[in-house]
């Protein structure tokens, strides 16, 4: 199967939380109690399995990030065979997508734009052209915007668009250069938390 794409609202409305599809997250808010559908006004949300549940928790996982289900497969084999938590690994691998990292810098508007923004080639990572949105960065990876693309009007008053933006802690970003930089690993604190990784690890331990 493909990536998804359809209404991105009814995905939101279809789990119950903002997923970060949409630029207009006020716009969301306003109908994400409403389940999608004609009933959806009036239609209760249905009480769930266990498996029900793990199920549910994967698919805003690989929404949220944008994935096909081999990928994120892929993710979660790797998550259990690093030392530690497997929760944990996963949440941190997710991030470290060069697609999630232009997104968390505030150079994309959402996951989507900032995976396509990669795939075009806009993006250099320690000075070297990168067009790969699954590329893992590590600490001391240089983010940069390509000097021949910084004048696109994707980067139009950039500064006061990313005002109200703020980088997680293991990232920093030089807005006058467009240039951003790994400084950790992503720290708990600024994980994910919209979905449960427990569920996602139990619902792969047993397929």
């Amino acid at each position: 199967m493909g990536r998804y794409i359809g209404p991105k609202n009814k995905i939101a409305r279809k789990f119950g939380v903002n997923l970060g599809l949409k630029t207009n997250a006020s716009k969301v808010a306003r109908r994400l109690n409403q389940t999608p559908g004609v009933q959806g006004v009036n239609k209760k949300r249905k009480s769930l399995s266990s498996f029900g549940k793990q199920l549910l928790e994967k698919q805003k996982a690989k929404f949220l990030y944008g994935l096909r289900e081999q990928q994120f497969r892929k993710y979660v084999t790797e998550a259990n065979r690093l030392t530690g938590d497997s929760g944990q690994n996963l949440l941190v691998l997710l991030e470290r997508r060069l697609d999630n990292v232009i997104y968390r810098l505030g150079l994309g508007n959402t996951r989507a734009q900032a995976r396509q923004m990669v795939s075009h080639g806009m993006f250099t990572v320690n000075g070297k052209k990168m067009n790969i949105p699954s590329y893992l960065v590590k600490v001391g990876d240089v983010i940069e915007v390509k000097a021949n693309k910084k004048k696109a009007k994707l980067f139009e008053n950039i500064e006061e668009r990313i005002a109200g933006v703020e980088a997680p802690s293991w990232l920093t970003l030089d807005v006058k250069k467009l240039e951003g930089k790994v400084v950790s690993f992503p720290l708990e604190d600024d994980l994910e938390k919209v979905f449960s990784v427990q569920f996602i690890i139990e619902y792969y331990s047993t397929r």
